[in-house]
This record gives structure tokens, C-alpha cells and sequence, in this order.
């Protein structure tokens, strides 16, 4: 009798352990480190509808609005105050790491200081001149620009140092112009720069893919080179690579999201399963191609380690640029 108790009271306290482990989100919570409208809007939207449209969750995600530093407010809040919640997911971009690298987001906040834990999609630079532009390819710019790079004038969204800035610079670098040299204007966001470009301003817009279909199709701007790693598929095969062009000019603009650096390996795993689960839905991938990403599917371990390597990949540019030493 007492053996049968000690076995009930084994399997039983057995039982209440794998109980306690199992994570179920209870108000999952997506941060948007921005206000709303922009593009870490875009990707909460994604994760929140593209699991409700898969049926990932049986508990609708919420939305909520932290903006600051291009998710450095965002970054301290989860850091400082709910290192360990389970619960909120924060969205994040390639923005995001390059002020990681470069120290940004505060002293002593590094790209340990989070969980990395799934992907919405990617982006790609764009190297985009208006359609009247003397130039049909990334070779005939960049011969013009080595003749005096002084007389060509670069602008996008962000100031010195920033993702746009940095699309520049890799063009630069790559065509062995000092990108120190470079004349680069900063504006407040991609719209003004646009404008700028339309109305003469600049010469050299450095966009993004996801921006460029309309602006192509209304015989506005033209695309020399994108910047992805190889050429892409769908509506945007017919545009060369700035890398089979010759020149090697690439930035990937990812889009995900992470967990705070206390969340237990429970509730890591959990969400990690839940993204491996979405990739595989129609469903979801649908979702982010209406906004104009690209897929790019990778979750857990496999990412946590991608984003180390990427923010180390920024460190070293921003280095080399003089951003930081």
C-alpha cells in the first residue's frame, strides 16, 4: 500500500511538474516601438492578424504603442521593468540592430539583452532615380558619381548613421568612393525624400523594395539595382541586384520580433513553435506579402543566432563609416 501511494504521489507530483512548465499565453501583446501607421505598426499587424488568419492563437493578440528611438524606449521598458513577461512581444527592425550596434539604445543594452524569436518578412534597399534620370544601370550612376562625387547628392529618411544612410554608404564603399565624401541629405522620413528626389533636389534616392512598386508603375522613379542578396522572385524578378551588377551592395531590411531576456525557455520554445507552425499557413505568408514583404521564415535558436551575427555584421560597418570606434 504505501509503495502504491509513493508511486500515485510520484506520478502525481510528476504530472503537476509538466503542468507548471507548459506555457499558454494569457493577453498576448504585441509592442509597436513607434507610433501608429508606421512600420513596426505594419508588423504587429502582421503577427496579429497573420495568427488569427492561420488560427495559431485561440487568444486575439493586442496592439499597443511605445514609440522612442526607433525601439530603444521599447528595448529599456522590456530591459527594466518586464524582463521575464511571456506575454509581450516586441517588434523589431534591421533599424532597430543598427542602433543596437552602435550603442544606441543605452549603456550597458546589447543584442543579449533580448530573445530573438521569429521573423515577419524582409525588405531590400533600392537604389531608385527619378524616371527622367540620364541613367538605366547601377554601372552608368556610379561611373558619373567617381568623376566628382561631390556634384551627386544622396537623401532618404534618417540622419547619419541610419539604415538609409548606411544603404548609401555600402553603394559608396563598394564602388570605391569614400563615404565620407558622399553628400547626403537627411530628411524626416522616406515621403520628404521622395519629394525631394521628384523635385530635384537629390539625385540618389536609397528606398526600399516594398516602397518602389507604385512609384515604378506611376512613371515617377526607375530602379537601378536592389540590394538583396540574390534576385527576387514574383513582380520584382524583372529588377537587377546591385551584386550581379558588379557591385557588393546589400542590405536586407528584417522585420520580426523578440521576447524579454528573462522569458523562460518554455515560453521561448512556445512562440518559436507558434511562428514554425504560421510559416507553414498560406494563410499567414499572405498576410505578408499584402505588406509588401518578402518571406523570410526563421524562428528560435536558428534566429537568435542570425540577429547576433547581423548586429555584429552593423558593428563592424558603422566602424569602418567612423560612427563609433
Amino acid at each position: 500500500m504505501k509503495s502504491n501511494i509513493a508511486s500515485l504521489l510520484l506520478v502525481g507530483g510528476l504530472t503537476a511538474a509538466l503542468n507548471a512548465s507548459a506555457f499558454e499565453p494569457n493577453k498576448p501583446t504585441c509592442i509597436a516601438p513607434a507610433k501608429p501607421g508606421g512600420g513596426f505598426d505594419l508588423t504587429c499587424r502582421i503577427l496579429s492578424t497573420g495568427f488569427a488568419k492561420a488560427e495559431i492563437t485561440k487568444i486575439p493578440m493586442a496592439v499597443t504603442f511605445m514609440p522612442g528611438g526607433i525601439g530603444a524606449v521599447a528595448y529599456n521598458y522590456i530591459n527594466s521593468t518586464t524582463p521575464d513577461d511571456p506575454n509581450k512581444l516586441v517588434a523589431f527592425s534591421s533599424g532597430s540592430l543598427l542602433n543596437i550596434a552602435q550603442g544606441k539604445f543605452g549603456k550597458g543594452l546589447d543584442e543579449n539583452n533580448a530573445r530573438w524569436v521569429g521573423t515577419a518578412g524582409v525588405d531590400y534597399g533600392a537604389i531608385l532615380v527619378k524616371a527622367d534620370a540620364p541613367w538605366n544601370t547601377l554601372g552608368e550612376l556610379v561611373d558619373d558619381i567617381k568623376k566628382d562625387p561631390s556634384k551627386f547628392v544622396l537623401g532618404a529618411g534618417g540622419g547619419v548613421g541610419s539604415q538609409d544612410w548606411m544603404k548609401a554608404a555600402i553603394l559608396m564603399k563598394s564602388s570605391g568612393v569614400d563615404p565620407k565624401k558622399m553628400r547626403y541629405v537627411a530628411y524626416e522620413g522616406g515621403g520628404e525624400a521622395l519629394a525631394a528626389l521628384l523635385g530635384g533636389h537629390i539625385k540618389v534616392f536609397p528606398g526600399d523594395v516594398g516602397e518602389m512598386e507604385g512609384l515604378v508603375e506611376s512613371g515617377k522613379v526607375k530602379v537601378l539595382g536592389i540590394m538583396s542578396p540574390e534576385r527576387l522572385k514574383g513582380k520584382f524578378s524583372k529588377y537587377p541586384t546591385a551584386i550581379e551588377q558588379g557591385y557588393d551592395a546589400e542590405w536586407t531590411i528584417l522585420r520580426g520580433y523578440y521576447l524579454g531576456p528573462k522569458v523562460s525557455d518554455e515560453a521561448y520554445n512556445y512562440w518559436a513553435a507558434q511562428f514554425q507552425t504560421a510559416y507553414k499557413n498560406p494563410a499567414f505568408e499572405q498576410v505578408v506579402v499584402d505588406q509588401n514583404l518578402v518571406p523570410f521564415n526563421m524562428s528560435g535558436q536558428v534566429l537568435d543566432s542570425y540577429i547576433k551575427e547581423r548586429v555584429a555584421y552593423m558593428r563592424g560597418l558603422a566602424k569602418e563609416a567612423g560612427l563609433i570606434k
